[in-house]
Formats: structure tokens, C-alpha cells, sequence
């Protein structure tokens, strides 16, 4: 059964209306900041931070020059786009969120495609989750109705409804998940533009934006320049007899734009919507507080195609941090007063023919047995049944999986018992975790990097979305059999390469201090809460309030 989300309603806060303006202007007590910007890189990992983070010139260096925390954790095992989303701007692990995947089984959906996707109502008649991947986007209705708890910018809502909740992003799980479901405006990309809700238009700021980009988005494209510290990184990998990495510049010829999204064009563009939402909205130079939610897809898409470790990579993470100094220099010239934070929803790992040559013998691939079809088809076997019923469901090769509903409860039990062994038993799979037992699981408190592989299962554990077991892979295993264009390397472990994130908060008035310390994502929204007058019970979120004063003030008692 769904549960339903409460937007509490809290009496004493600091509503930032003009009457209690007056009131937060105490002795000892700053004004709000009059803009929240948290932007979500997709697959940015601490790794990446690390790497590049000498070379940055631009948005990156004032980020890193505020307060630092290389050692952010999404601290889950489902280290993908919408768990990872969803932990952001709500503070809640996945497993209170209800955001337990990407994609996952309701064996009880009316229609055929049992696969529910994180951000559609499949309660709409005729929405097919085979249109979600298909060429043409086609019928489904983009909705954070899974999303069970509320986002910052809902909750400055609920005490200031003269404030403003924004959210953008390349994809719409990122900015669904970030903005949530009462939001003032949300976008995302859809084929050549950007698109938003079913039952909104799409606002002329955005529209203009989207008719400069059908000019070009087909054009062909002149190759990005090579920093000179890309040069080490500009080497052949050979992933298939028909697909090799490492040295693409992101040139495009004429009639391309299916490939727009995997280059650094995608991020700017994005940039550009959220700056026309800023002036069109007048976002941040009102009475109260506004939120923007910015999702950057680009590095995603990149990581996915090309894999971390590359000469793609690189370029991507120069442009980023020239993209993101347009949008600061941007918010700068709106003469503002703004706090930015900067995260990632999950990290990622590189190809395994790459990583073999980087001191990672390991590595490898999955073995493409390892899924539900073929092990299913296994159990069967031993139980000797005939019949073309599948007994088990899973939406990828890792994670969860589901035991049919069509089979008695004693067969059930039967086919889950023997499934779970045969994977347990497979010399990729690290870990396997029955639905009961995380139940009985408290949510994990304490550092993320201690926790155990049933404690970070538990912290994206849902009990009536997840699976009636859990899958988890060696560390180096990639759950790709064999990669192709647009697809070599990915994410989705529980692992720290995946798990580990940097978080960086930027304010005008902030010192730079840099913490190693680890936190998590869901420290994020508590953290930005305080800045701005919002009180969340501690009982309803996982995280907490992280004080980035970096001297004798408390930035979480203001």
C-alpha cells in the first residue's frame, strides 16, 4: 500500500514573511540567504572531484572554496539516478523515501510491463514503461507520485507559500525527485527540448529556449578543445570488435542530435533554462526565500558511453566547471544573496578493459547468465516445472528481484530459497538479502564507510516496493555482459567508488574550511534548512544538520 505524503505544517518557525523577517533579525541572528541552489552532477564521484579538482578554473574553484566535504556519502546500495535524487533535498534515505531504484517490479500494476519506472504514474491509463527507453518517449505520465516524503523546497512551502520551489534538470527523475510534487515550476529534457508536467505548458522563457535549440542540435559540431592535461588521457580502449573509447572530442556531424545528451553541450544548455527560470521567476530577489533545484546529466551520459577514466571525461569536467561558473556569474550580475551547494547522486566506475590496465586485474564483466530469465529457468528445472511461466522478475541483473505471485505460497517459498542459494553460490555476487530480514533491519545510523553490505541494503530498502531478495556484485564486477555504443561502463554497486560523493556548500560569507570527515547526502537538506529558517523534526529525515560557519558561530542555531 502507498503511503501518503504529509507536508507538516510547523508552528513557531521563522515564516519569512515581512512580520517575522523583523523577527529573524535578532542580535546575533543573519537574514536567509534569498536563493537555495543545489545542484545534483550526476555520476560526479569523489573520484572525479579528486582528479580534476587542480585543474578547475571556474564553478568548480568557488565551490571548492567554500566548505568542503570530499567525503560525502550516498550511503545506500542502490547507487542509482532517483535513489540517489531523492536523498538530496529531502534528507531521507531511499528506503524512507520509498525511491528504492531506478526501475523496479509491482507485480500487482494492471497493465502486462510489470516494471514500474521511479518517476511515472503508472496508475494512468494506458502508460507503458517500454515507452520510458523508447525513441519517442511516448506514453507516460512523468510524476513524483513515488516519492513519499518531502522536499526542502515543499517544506519552505508549507511556512512560506509566497516562496518559490524550481526545479531543472537533464532528466526528469533528477528534477521530479529534487523538486518533488508541489513545485511552482519543473523541467526537464525530452527529445530536442525541454518539456514539463502533463497537465502544465511549457512557459515562453523555456519555449524560447527550446526553439534556439532545434537551430542548432542537428547542425554538425566542431570538436571541443583539449586542455593540456587531458593529453595523458587521450589513449584507444578497445571495449568490442566494434566499439573502442578514450580519444573522442565530442565532434558531431550533421543529423546527430540523438548523441546530444552524451557531451558537455547538454550541461550548458541546462544551465540556460535554469538562468531563464531565474529571471523569468525573478527567483531570489523577493521578500522570502526561493528554491532551485539544477540536475546535470552530461557527466552521466558521458561516464555511461566512454567510461570515467578517459579523454571524454576529462573534457567533460573542464566544460562543466565552465558551465557552472556562467550560471555564479549569472546569480552574481542579480546582485543576490545566495547559498549553492553542489553534490552527486551517485559516483561511478570506469570500464573494466581500462581498468585492467590501471592496476585492476579483477575487473571484468558480468557473466550474462547471472539475470532472472536464465536462473528462473534453473529453478525450474530442479522443480521440475514445465510450464512457460517465468518464476522470477528483475528489472537488471543486480538487485531486486521478485518471486511470481502466480505460484502457491509454498512454491513460492521453494523458488525463493533455491534462487537464493544458486546466486549466493555464484563467484560475482558478493551478497544476498531476504525481504524479511531487512525488515526486521533498523534504519543504519553512524559513519556511512563502517556500515555493513545489509546495512547499506537496508538504507535503500522499501518493504512494500522491494524485492523478496536482494542481489549484490563483487566489487569490480560490471553489470554490463558487453559493452556497446553509448554503454560500456556504469553504476549501481554498493561500493565506495559508487557510494562516495562530494558535497560542497558556497556562500558569500562562508570561509573555506575543508572537512574529511565523512557525511551523507541526506545531511544536505537539514544542513540548507537552518540557513533558512526551515525547522524539520528530526524523526521525519536520517540526515542532520551539518554547521558550515567554519568558526565560533553555529550555522545549524541560527
Amino acid at each position: 500500500m502507498r503511503l501518503t505524503k504529509i507536508v507538516t505544517l510547523f508552528t513557531g518557525l521563522f515564516v519569512l514573511s515581512s512580520a517575522a523577517s523583523a523577527e529573524h533579525h535578532k542580535e546575533g541572528q543573519e537574514a536567509s540567504p534569498k536563493l537555495v541552489v543545489a545542484i545534483s552532477v550526476d555520476q560526479f564521484s569523489s573520484d572525479l572531484f579528486s582528479e580534476y579538482r587542480s585543474t578547475f578554473r571556474h564553478g568548480m574553484k568557488r565551490l571548492a572554496g567554500g566548505a568542503v566535504f570530499p567525503s560525502g556519502y550516498q550511503a545506500h546500495a542502490a547507487t542509482e539516478t532517483c535513489p540517489g535524487h531523492a536523498t538530496i533535498m529531502t534528507g531521507s534515505h531511499p528506503g524512507r523515501a520509498g525511491i528504492i531504484a531506478n526501475n523496479w517490479i509491482d507485480l500487482r500494476v494492471a497493465r502486462d510491463d510489470k516494471t514500474v519506472y521511479c518517476a511515472e504514474d503508472e496508475r494512468v491509463e494506458g502508460t507503458s514503461f517500454g515507452a520510458i527507453t523508447a525513441a519517442t518517449q511516448g506514453p507516460y505520465i512523468a510524476s513524483a507520485w513515488h516519492l513519499l516524503v518531502p522536499t526542502l523546497g515543499e517544506r519552505l512551502k508549507a511556512t512560506s507559500p509566497q516562496s518559490r520551489n524550481v526545479a531543472v534538470a537533464g532528466k526528469d527523475r533528477s528534477a521530479l525527485m529534487m523538486g518533488g510534487t508541489d513545485v511552482d515550476a519543473v523541467y526537464w529534457w525530452k527529445r530536442k527540448g525541454f518539456a514539463t508536467l502533463s497537465d502544465r505548458e511549457v512557459g515562453p522563457p523555456i519555449a524560447a529556449l527550446n526553439a534556439r535549440i532545434a537551430d542548432y542540435i542537428d547542425q554538425a559540431r566542431a570538436p571541443y578543445p583539449v586542455p593540456d592535461h587531458c593529453a595523458a588521457r587521450n589513449n584507444q580502449i578497445v571495449v568490442s570488435d566494434n566499439q573502442s573509447v578514450g580519444t573522442y572530442d565530442f565532434r558531431r556531424p550533421e543529423g546527430t542530435a540523438r548523441i546530444f545528451r552524451g557531451s558537455p553541450d547538454f550541461d550548458k544548455v541546462t544551465i540556460e533554462a535554469a538562468m531563464a527560470l531565474i529571471d523569468s521567476m525573478k527567483l531570489g530577489q523577493g521578500e522570502v526565500t526561493d528554491v532551485l533545484s539544477v540536475g546535470l546529466a552530461a557527466t552521466d551520459y558521458i561516464g555511461h558511453a566512454f567510461g570515467t577514466g578517459g579523454l571524454e571525461m576529462c573534457i567533460q569536467m573542464a566544460q562543466l566547471d565552465r558551465n557552472l561558473g556562467l550560471l555564479f556569474e549569472h546569480l552574481d550580475a542579480a546582485g543576490m544573496d545566495y547559498v549553492a551547494v553542489l553534490t552527486a547522486d551517485h559516483g561511478g566506475h570506469d570500464l573494466p578493459e581500462r581498468l585492467r590496465l590501471q592496476g585492476v586485474p579483477d575487473a571484468e564483466r558480468i557473466d550474462p547468465n547471472l539475470n532472472a530469465k536464465f536462473v528462473g529457468k534453473q529453478v525450474k528445472d530442479i522443480l521440475k516445472d514445465s510450464s512457460d511461466v517465468p518464476v522470477l522478475h528483475a528489472d537488471s541483473p543486480f538487485g531486486d528481484y521478485y518471486v511470481s505471485l502466480d505460484l502457491p505460497a509454498e512454491r513460492r517459498a521453494e523458488v525463493k530459497k533455491i534462487a537464493m542459494m544458486m546466486f549466493a553460490e555464484h563467484p560475482q555476487v558478493e551478497a544476498v538479502f531476504d525481504h524479511d530480514m531487512l525488515s526486521a533491519l533498523p534504519m543504519p545510523k553512524g559513519p556511512p564507510e563502517e556500515w555493513t553490505m545489509a546495512e547499506r541494503t537496508r538504507a535503500s530498502f522499501h518493504p512494500d516496493r522491494s524485492g523478496d531478495f536482494i542481489v549484490l556484485l563483487k566489487k569490480a564486477v560490471t553489470p554490463i555482459a558487453s559493452g556497446g555504443p553509448g554503454y560500456v561502463a556504469t553504476h549501481g554497486s554498493p561500493w565506495d567508488y559508487d557510494r562516495q560523493v562530494p558535497i560542497l556548500f558556497w556562500h558569500k560569507d562562508l570561509a573555506h574550511f575543508e572537512q574529511p570527515l565523512s557525511v551523507r547526502t541526506v545531511d544536505i537538506a537539514p544542513t540548507l534548512a537552518a540557513l533558512i529558517g526551515v525547522e524539520i523534526p528530526a524523526d521525519e529525515i536520517d540526515g542532520k544538520c551539518l554547521d558550515i560557519d567554519g568558526g565560533k558561530a553555529n550555522s545549524c542555531e541560527r
